[in-house]
């Protein structure tokens, strides 16, 4: 069973944001990762782009995917004559 819950850490005791449905007295453990807060400037194709990152390609890598990432022969076009 893996739950990902935030937390507040009081000084003593870490606190859940929600509810938990775990059995007391049980022992658990946990991972502590400290939760960078997101900054609300932009829009979400900016949040977007920040998460998925940028790729530098070829301008035809959308059409000619198949070619990059199997070695297929590249699509006749009237600017690509193979």
């Amino acid at each position: 069973m893996n739950k990902r819950v935030t937390v507040v850490f009081d000084g003593g005791v870490l606190r859940s944001d929600v509810p938990l449905d775990l059995a007391p007295n049980t022992r658990y453990v946990i991972t502590i990762q400290e939760l960078k807060e997101t900054s609300s400037s932009g829009d979400a194709w900016d949040v977007l782009e920040e998460m998925a990152g940028t790729v530098d390609a070829p301008e035809d890598w959308s059409s000619e995917h198949y070619y990059y990432l199997y070695g297929t022969p590249k699509k006749a076009t009237p600017n690509n004559q193979n």
